[in-house]
């Protein structure tokens, strides 16, 4: 007969098993996120050097903004059909096939003679911005599959690290990759960065897609489960992707707000991207280059620094950091954009980068995370639309800015961008407020009818029910 002074033999073993396998998928997915660092390096590698190659074997500035422009196009489309995608085959399929496609397409650049360089170039254009779309949706939507509820924000933070650390590298080593070894060894590095992160998944086991896991995760039924869960059933009635990525927007209040919100985010983020240049050529026109590259070196350093900050929060309170995070986060970021631009000295332009860098990490987190308490069926098409909407805000903003910033200064141009992600921001925050409201008032009342009229206390409930 069972003691019941102390855990039962079964139970220790249980827990056990529950650890060892807990250890097993950690290490295994920091082992993808170097593999993902590997190739987010080739990502941000050749977004300096292809941009290069472009303008010098066209000689036109227009061809470089065509470049990106049919580069944002492919991933907009690719965040429409992956959902459906992730339906049918299995994440680590997805995510093997994206590298597979961008190693491939760089051979082709490299091996294409002179007179089909520009159709290569548009290929390479195409497969990057589409493949890189669908890896990162795969990667993102399964991560729950991979290493449990419980640490998604851990690796979530893990694996924007490896990305912030690897885009760090990629934009200061791009030009003395170039200038030394030339076009074609760039280009070679970059094939290797995606072939080595595709060899990574070949050999990991990786759990998601296939429309893995119907059931909702914990915590999704404090973001309307119950409709999270009609709305699962459907997705795998085989709707086509139109419908289930807005059921999946439905899925949760304020959900819909929040995509929208990082959509208008994209937008201001091509502001400041556009901007910087600018900028720093008014600070020093001899060498414009310097300050653009101190500043997202220091934005790194901020990222990194949050994202250490949320790991440690998140393993000690088991907790993540949630939609608020995202709100808040949004509007200082933003905010800090803004002041990046208003002429202060160098050394509090600093600590603005620095903030600013600390608060997209946040972010980044905090919306992932959101995202990630969807169901499995319903998650792929979530973040498949979420791609689309940051694509197009990004697209949109890059030919509106470019346009703006020819009459007015960089300042007044990044003010009203990330003003209006400011917002939007707040309108999201005074929802989720409301919601959240709404909930301890439902709540409240439901313990009041439970428990002692005159208190509604846990206490009074658990009483009635002896």
């Amino acid at each position: 007969m069972g003691s019941a002074d102390g855990p039962k033999a079964d139970e220790t073993d249980g827990d056990t098993r529950k650890a060892r396998d807990t250890a097993v998928s950690e290490r295994r997915f920091r082992f993808l996120v170097a593999g993902y660092a590997v190739s987010s390096y080739g990502t941000f590698l050749n977004m300096v050097a292809l941009n290069l190659f472009v303008y010098e074997t066209t000689g036109r500035a227009l061809a470089m903004g065509l470049f990106m422009a049919v580069r944002l196009a492919s991933g907009f489309v690719a965040g429409l059909v992956v959902g459906g995608l992730l339906a049918r085959f299995s994440a680590k399929s997805i995510m093997l096939w994206a590298n597979v496609g961008q190693g491939a397409v760089m051979l082709v650049l490299i091996l294409a003679p002179d007179g089909m360089l520009t159709g290569a170039l548009m290929a390479v254009s195409v497969v990057i911005g589409a493949c890189g779309t669908l890896f990162m949706v795969a990667l993102r939507s399964s991560i729950p599959e991979m290493v449990g509820e419980d640490r998604r924000a851990w690796a979530n933070s893990l694996s924007i690290t490896g990305r912030s650390l690897a885009m760090v590298a990629g934009f200061a080593s791009a030009g003395v990759v170039v200038s030394l070894v030339g076009y074609t060894a760039a280009f070679l590095v970059d094939m290797a960065t995606f072939v080595a992160c595709a060899v990574t998944v070949a050999l990991l086991p990786i759990a998601g897609g296939k429309g893995a896991g119907g059931s909702a995760p914990k915590g999704s039924e404090n973001s309307g489960g119950s409709v999270a869960g009609k709305d699962a059933s459907a997705a795998k009635s085989g709707r086509r992707w139109r419908p289930v990525a807005f059921i999946a927007l439905a899925a949760a209040p304020g959900m819909g707000l929040m995509v929208a919100l990082r959509g208008v985010d994209a937008f201001g983020s091509s502001s400041h991207n556009a901007a910087l240049p600018i900028y720093s050529t008014s600070l020093d026109a001899s060498n414009p280059a310097v300050f653009v590259s101190a500043f997202w070196c220091v934005w790194a350093l901020g990222n990194i620094g949050a994202q250490q900050v949320i790991q440690r929060y998140a393993q000690r309170t088991g907790r993540s950091v949630g939609a608020l995070g995202f709100g808040y986060g949004t509007v200082v970021m933003s905010a800090a954009f803004i002041a990046a631009f208003a002429g202060f000295p160098l050394a509090v332009t600093a600590v603005i980068a620095l903030i600013a860098g600390a608060a997209d990490g946040l972010t980044e987190v905090a919306y992932t995370s959101h995202l990630q308490t969807l169901p499995a069926t319903l998650r792929g098409h979530a973040f498949g639309l979420s791609a689309t909407f940051e694509n197009l805000g990004f697209g949109v903003g890059m030919i509106l800015v470019a346009a703006a910033l020819d009459r007015f200064s960089p300042l007044a141009v990044v003010g009203w961008s990330h003003g209006a992600a400011i917002v939007v921001a707040v309108v999201f925050l005074l929802r989720v407020a409301g919601v959240r409201r709404a909930e301890r008032t439902g709540l409240r009342k439901e313990e009041a009818v439970e428990g002692r009229p005159d208190r509604g206390d846990r206490d009074g409930a658990e009483v009635s029910r002896g």
